[in-house]
């Protein structure tokens, strides 16, 4: 087998949540706990940190992998989905798992794999972890697949656990109320280990807390005042936010967006935590802030480019701008819907689609009323019709036509463009991963 033929296989014969929804998906640590013997408890031979949450999950992995590099250390980062490559789930220092790896891995594995009917997330996960072991990683940062208590990812015992925030999403498997998806999410707390939690409501602070005294976990809010590390922050006109910070001087962050300003808090509560556990001690000298300042500026200002990340408000067209961004739910569009109404344009276009399980009421009740709109459907078995959406568009005052594919509405979009006017392309992950695919 070829590396296409590999990942075909993957896609095509393994039950996968990304591409058929709740028939793909896989509850129970089962068939984990048994690959993972098979494969020796790879995870027990590198330190990790692990990041559950809502909304905010794969630009704090990245982020926080991109200081750990910068600081000097050997980074494993396994994130989901991917958006145009298979490899780019499993990275060690920014590059992507090597072809190679993936075909002899399956190829020589899959006599073993194939009677226990596992997911495509377990063996991609038990796949990430054998590559970290290989690679003599000194620390994973591990991004939730879905949930927490029950993901596969969650047999790892980490230096640090991490919740960026709590929204209804999946609500079919996860639970209808954001308590109970607090309390899913919640079991990546681990006895006597570190948990920061981003953001929180009235409704999920008490789970949180109830969570981690049961386990006698540390636990700390990037919210509070004591913990607030970021001051203000404002987008710069090259791309990016800038910063003022309590204990850093003012610095800038490459990734842009609103809900960027929150992600970093969290990402500013890891780092000092990792410091005072004594893991960034050896990278630097205590006493040289200036050192210190150097080196997160650059791992901050350069997360695409160390990491890999892609899709977060990620500009990629000029005359006329051409941004897309993942945000895929509500509590993503309420910072979106924000974010387009500071464009300054002549006009908007917006090129949207989203898959069956959101809230597609909630959503549009957040989009611009003053954009033309390019309605399409992803190449996933989970896709809104674009047929529906431009009825339920109706309803709210948007305007604009049905296509079938990303690349057809894209298309449209930019003939139908003026060198002054904006383009945004989103709604979905997937809506993304189509067009950034098509680019290549």
């Amino acid at each position: 087998m070829n590396y296409k033929e590999v990942t075909e296989y993957l896609y095509s014969q393994v039950p996968s949540f990304e591409k058929q929804g709740t028939a793909g998906y896989k509850e129970g640590l089962e068939t984990t706990l048994k690959l993972d013997e098979h494969f020796k408890h790879p995870h027990e031979y590198f330190r990790s940190i692990h990041v559950a949450g809502t909304n905010g999950k794969g630009s704090v992995s990245h982020s926080i992998a991109s200081l750990l590099q910068v600081f000097g250390y050997r980074v494993g980062l396994y994130t989901s989905p991917h958006l145009v490559d298979f490899s780019e789930r499993i990275r060690v220092n920014g590059q992507p798992i090597p072809q190679d790896y993936v075909v002899e891995f399956v190829e020589k594995e899959r006599e073993f794999f194939e009677p226990l009917n596992p997911s495509f997330f377990e063996i991609t996960t038990a796949l990430a972890f054998k590559f970290f072991k290989d690679m003599n990683v000194d620390i994973a940062v591990v991004e939730v697949g879905l949930g927490g208590r029950l993901d596969c990812t969650n047999i790892i015992n980490p230096i640090l656990s991490i919740i960026t925030n709590i929204s209804l999403d999946h609500m079919q498997l996860l639970g209808t109320s954001v308590e109970q998806i607090a309390m899913e999410k919640g079991g990546i707390i681990k006895p006597g280990i570190p948990v920061i939690i981003g953001e929180t409501t009235s409704e999920t602070r008490p789970i949180f807390e109830a969570l981690a005294e049961e386990k006698k976990a540390p636990i700390y809010f990037a919210e509070d005042e004591d913990e607030r590390e970021i001051i203000s922050a404002e987008p710069v006109p090259e791309g990016g936010m800038l910063y003022k910070a309590k204990h850093l001087a003012d610095f800038k962050g490459e990734l842009s967006g609103l809900y960027q300003v929150k992600n970093m808090n969290t990402i500013m509560a890891a780092m000092h935590r990792l410091m005072d556990e004594d893991y960034l001690c050896q990278c630097y000298d205590p006493d040289n802030n200036r050192k210190i300042q150097e080196e997160m500026t650059l791992a901050l200002t350069n997360v695409s480019k160390i990491t890999g990340l892609m899709g977060r408000w990620q500009t990629v067209g000029n005359n006329p701008t051409i941004v897309c961004d993942t945000g895929h739910n509500v509590a993503g569009w309420e910072y979106l819907s924000k974010q387009l109404e500071m464009v300054k344009c002549n006009q908007m276009h917006i090129v949207f689609g989203v898959v069956e399980d959101k809230d597609v009421y909630g959503i549009m009740n957040l989009l611009p009323k003053n954009a033309t709109y390019y309605f399409t459907k992803a190449q996933t078995k989970r896709a809104f019709p674009e047929t529906s959406l431009k009825i339920f568009a109706d309803q709210f005052g948007l305007k604009g036509e049905c296509y079938a594919t990303v690349p057809e509405a894209v298309a449209a979009a930019i003939a139908a463009a003026q060198s002054n006017d904006f383009i945004f392309i989103g709604g979905s992950t997937y809506v993304v991963a189509d067009f950034l695919k098509s680019r290549n």
